[in-house]
């Protein structure tokens, strides 16, 4: 082989991994964004009546849960701390609470995690196949939400569909179109077309 066959192959092996090393970066950036991603969403979402929910506490079998149905008034018991109200909390807000309460008395340093497992229902009515309540899941859109219940009926009108929001005091209906996202708790109404 001479040098200039051996200078090439060094060469293009030098490329393949910097190639490598940029695909790699950038992978690591996306597992990264998306990670955060998700703990945003953690961050904003407002627990509520219904919400399932898992508490475990490092090391400590007996104060943790996999399973937890958030009560009618969002409340969930708790050893040592009796109910622990978890409504208009964040899974975050309410793992601090938890820290905070279990902390001194209980654990020296505990490192308490919250995840939400189930989200409370949304519910639909009007002009669809099947009106009732179904799971909520990140990203539903008007759209999902009419596939889950069955599409819409012939009588439907898509532009005639409201959502009324939960924990909306005076119960207002909003437009929404298609693509519009909907939260746990919404009830969304198809109304029916008059031509």
């Amino acid at each position: 082989m001479n040098r200039n066959n051996l200078t090439e192959e060094r060469f293009t092996l030098a490329q393949s991994r910097r190639a490598l090393c940029m695909l790699m970066a950038l992978l690591l950036g996306l597992v990264s964004m998306s990670a955060a991603q998700g703990q945003n969403a953690n961050d904003r979402y407002r627990l509520g009546s219904g919400d399932v929910i898992s508490i475990r506490v490092f090391g400590e079998e007996q104060l943790s849960f996999d399973r937890l149905r958030l009560s009618d008034a969002a409340t969930v018991p708790y050893p040592f701390l009796g109910e622990v109200r978890a409504k208009g909390r964040t899974p975050v807000e309410l793992e601090q609470l938890i820290t905070e309460g279990l902390k001194g008395d209980y654990l020296i340093n505990p490192r308490v995690t919250v995840n939400v497992i189930e989200y409370r229902q949304f519910y639909i009515n009007g002009e669809v196949e099947d009106p009732g309540g179904y799971a909520f899941q990140p990203g539903m859109t008007v759209r999902k939400a009419i596939a889950l219940a069955g599409g819409v009926t012939d009588r439907a009108s898509t532009n005639k569909m409201f959502v009324t929001r939960e924990g909306d005091p005076e119960g207002r209906e909003r437009s929404v179109e298609l693509e519009t996202r909907l939260r746990p708790g919404d009830i969304l109404t198809i109304d029916e077309s008059f031509f």
